[in-house]
């Protein structure tokens, strides 16, 4: 192979005489002829004072080419090159660029081509060879910045040689064969460790946060660690009404004064609950602030952002996965309105992050690793939910940005594996998985005085609304249950006050029960519901944007289910007092069973979290996993549909794009339409005002020229032109990756120095005795960069930016290069179209 690369390279410097007609094919042959097979070692010295001498110069320079290969090859002669039909030799050369179109990419032949001694080149069987980071890798190339967007491109250029290479190598070994079946298999053992793990946390944060949630009004006496309902369980002396209540568990008024009676236990047992409320979210805010800030929140709007590309590094880390476990599990006992289903994507993504990092092939390459995450993000709604078919859902509707088929599957499996292990742990004791989800954050908290001091803000709202939620039992119990109790269809045992209905005229062997009149419990939850209703409304407000893990999902079914069970009671009675009205003739008789109040309770959370999410299918098939019921998936879409079109008739935005526009992140929502007809110049920079575009010479630039460039500019990275007179594109080249190459050259390439002369040419000229080394650097070039012309619309540059995930492109006009459109810009121009302020894209 190093004799052909050479037969190239004096190939390639035999075209360029002829080119240059500075010889004829005939001098060209004579040169051959007799100088091939010398083998001298005398340094040619050049001389352009005039014709004659340049003449023999260049006759010297060819014949000290030719005479550097070896034995072999100087039997071979010239027009055996020219006509040789050798496969290798063809594949050689077809795959070089040889362009002479242009004279400019020739470097002038009136420089010295000696064989001197040069401390930058390595000899190979006689022959220089400049270090070229293409031979070894070089770490840190190839990697990106934190807050930057990766290449798509490159990273599943990547992927797709990494996988051609292991398929070439299988076919040579067994042992390759082996890892080439290893390698298949890794991605679905990546899915089954995440199921397992993202399970068993999700586990434990249930168990944990049902007993801490009833710590803040009593503690077991058999044992500690036992929640109200498990430490009553055993107990024979609990009865059917008062199920709650046995010996074993103790109220803190019971423990602390003896009595559970009297306004004074009542006092207490308000202290107390206030008192736990204000400790945990104490402990939830100090240790997010002071361990891992990005755990607070719910994270689906910073995990949308990653997926699209864009790198926030340890966010998704192993601190933020255990601060987020543990603060999540306090923030919910504390009692603020909010829920832990949000937040455990969070967790299923960190879990999903760490492991990749057991796989080389997810570990090196940020788009095969965002395929895992989109799983992962699928496994956190399951886990939440117990709905692995709407977890995947979800993940395809409104997460992620990349979904292959094969990542699919390999969702559903992993969803399926998680759910199967929170079913093994069963942290509710009764087999089920008690589920809800989704979170935000409100986005005009953000301005309000008391953000800026968010440990204070924390205990406000948690002393606020401990002290409104006590009095009222709707608002007391966790939102969970609250839910559950709302869903609940009455029957005859029932003891709640949403069940006390006038039972007289009904026979207790009847299968249905028929619409009843309500009893003065019934209307006393309808009150204390209402009171709820707008409590829970204005407390959500309030809550999200604190610094704390927390999630929307629950307290927007909340609110829904309240407003649904009021409107399903309400027409219940009417059902029965007027069921010769218009709208209950023909359908609804004396005596039947015509409204169920539970229905519009459950048609109502799914249509108030359609509303603030704008969930469609994926909310759907939620619910129906959450309920079982297929006869409910009509109401349920029509409630879904509804809200949706409703809530995009206020505004186009559902809570998470609000979230992602409101922190600035640089996320290209696929949802929207660009409609408006502009063009790529008019979006591109360098505008007319601006200084020229920064741009890398193929040749012309010394390691100094580069690093002031990099020191003078932030860009993210540069073009590489031929020169800046004929602005011609050869490819561009990454800022990192730039700043690692040239590092790098200096540690390990002997002679490297600020005047070294930079190329990212195919092939290098031989240098001036004297000189320090060059560096080449075409390694590290994109030397295929995504281009459009000036006069492209936007709206088809918009398409290519979201539909390859690009983040940069650049602009020419006549093959010359004009500009360059990045991700941000495209985001300041829509902002700027929809009257917004374009410098709010940002990372905040």
């Amino acid at each position: 192979m190093g004799r052909v690369r050479y037969k190239v390279v004096v190939l390639f410097n035999l075209f360029i005489f002829v080119k240059k007609k500075m010889i004829t094919w005939d001098q060209l042959s004579m040169y051959v002829a007799t100088g091939s097979c010398w083998h001298s070692n005398q340094t040619t010295t050049t001389t352009t004072t005039t014709l004659a001498e340049q003449q023999s110069s260049q006759s010297k320079s060819i014949r000290q080419i030719l005479s550097m290969d070896n034995t072999g090859y100087c039997n071979d002669s010239f027009n055996s090159i020219r006509s040789s039909t050798s496969d290798e030799d063809m594949v050689e050369i077809a795959g070089s660029t040889l362009d002479f179109s242009n004279t400019e990419d020739v470097p002038p032949l009136d420089r010295d081509y000696g064989s001197g001694d040069n401390p930058g080149m390595e000899e190979v069987n006689g022959v220089p060879k400049l270090m070229d980071l293409l031979d070894e890798p070089v770490p840190g190339v190839g990697t990106y910045e934190d807050f930057n967007t990766i290449d798509w491109v490159r990273e599943k250029s990547k992927d797709r040689d990494r996988h051609r290479e292991i398929t070439s190598k299988s076919k040579e070994s067994t042992w390759a064969l082996v890892n080439s079946v290893c390698d298949a298999f890794s991605g679905w053992l990546l899915m089954l460790l995440i199921g397992l793990m993202s399970g068993a946390l999700a586990g434990g944060i249930d168990i944990s946060a049902h007993w801490m949630t009833d710590l803040k009004e009593g503690v077991c006496l058999n044992g500690f660690w036992f929640n109200h309902e498990h430490c009553c369980w055993t107990s024979n002396e609990t009865t059917f009404q008062e199920r709650d209540k046995c010996p074993q568990w103790k109220s803190w008024a019971e423990l602390i004064i003896g009595t559970t009676e009297g306004p004074f236990a009542y006092i207490m047992n308000y202290l107390m609950y206030v008192c736990w409320a204000l400790l945990f979210s104490f402990l939830a805010v100090t240790l997010v602030r002071a361990f891992a800030p990005y755990a607070c929140g719910s994270g689906i709007p910073e995990i949308k952002t990653i997926l699209s590309g864009f790198i926030i590094r340890g966010y998704l880390g192993k601190w933020t996965l255990v601060i987020k476990t543990i603060t999540l599990v306090l923030a919910v006992s504390s009692g603020l309105s909010l829920g832990k289903e949000g937040p455990l994507v969070h967790v299923a993504c960190c879990c999903g992050n760490i492991l990749c990092h057991l796989f080389t092939k997810y570990r090196k390459n940020e788009a095969k690793r965002r395929e895992v995450l989109s799983a992962a993000a699928a496994v956190g709604v399951s886990v939440a939910f117990g709905a692995p078919i709407g977890g995947v859902l979800f993940s395809l509707e409104e997460v992620s940005y990349y979904f292959p088929l094969k990542t699919l599957w390999r969702s559903f499996f992993a969803a399926l594996v998680a759910a199967f292990t929170l079913r093994s742990i069963n942290p509710f004791g009764n087999s089920r998985l008690v589920l809800f989800y989704v979170e935000f954050h409100t986005p005009w908290r953000k301005t309000t005085w008391l953000g800026h001091y968010p440990v204070l803000e924390v205990l406000v709202v948690t002393a606020v609304t401990a002290v409104v939620a006590f009095p009222n039992s709707y608002t007391r119990t966790s939102t969970s249950e609250l839910i559950s109790e709302l869903f609940n269809d009455c029957g005859l045992l029932d003891s709640s006050k949403l069940c006390n209905y006038d039972n007289a005229n009904v026979t207790k062997s009847s299968n249905e029960l028929p619409d009843r009149p309500a009893g003065n419990d019934v209307y006393t939850a309808m009150w204390q519901l209402s009171l709820a209703l707008v409590f829970k409304m204005l407390i959500t407000v309030v809550t999200f944007g604190m610094k704390v893990p927390s999630g929307l999902f629950i307290p927007s079914m909340a609110v829904g289910a309240i407003a649904g069970r009021l409107l399903g009671i309400g027409m219940e009675q009417l059902a029965y007092y007027h069921h010769d009205w218009a709208i209950f003739r023909g359908w609804c008789s004396p005596g039947a069973d015509c409204i169920t109040p539970g229905l519009y309770a459950m048609v109502g959370a799914a249509a108030c979290l359609g509303g603030v999410t704008r969930m469609t299918v994926s909310l759907v098939v939620i619910m129906f996993e959450l309920t079982g019921g297929l006869e409910y998936i009509v109401p349920l879409m029509a409630a879904a549909m509804t809200s949706k079109w409703v809530a995009d008739a206020i505004g186009r935005e559902g809570i998470y794009e609000a979230h992602i526009r409101l922190n600035g992140y640089p996320f290209l929502e696929a949802k929207e339409e660009f409609s408006h007809k502009t063009l790529a110049m008019d979006v591109m920079r360098p505008r007319r005002s601006d200084p020229p575009l920064s741009v890398l010479t193929q040749d012309g630039m010394t390691v100094e020229d580069v690093e002031t460039m990099i020191t003078d500019t932030t860009y993210s990275g540069f073009p590489v032109v031929v020169s800046h007179e004929s602005q011609r594109l050869v490819g561009f080249v990454l800022r990192r990756d730039l700043t690692i190459s040239i590092d790098n050259a200096r540690q390990r390439q002997d002679g490297i120095v600020s005047t070294s002369r930079v190329f990212f040419t195919e092939y290098t000229p031989p240098q001036p005795p004297n000189s320090p080394p060059p560096l080449k650097l075409r390694g590290i070039m994109d030397l295929s960069p995504f281009t459009v012309t000036d006069h492209t619309a936007m709206d088809i540059v918009v398409d290519i930016f979201r539909k390859l995930g690009l983040r940069q492109c650049l602009i020419t006009h006549n093959g010359r290069l004009l500009g360059i459109i990045t991700k941000k810009d495209i985001l300041k121009h829509v902002a700027q179209i929809a009257n917004r302020d374009p410098d709010s894209i940002l990372f905040n």
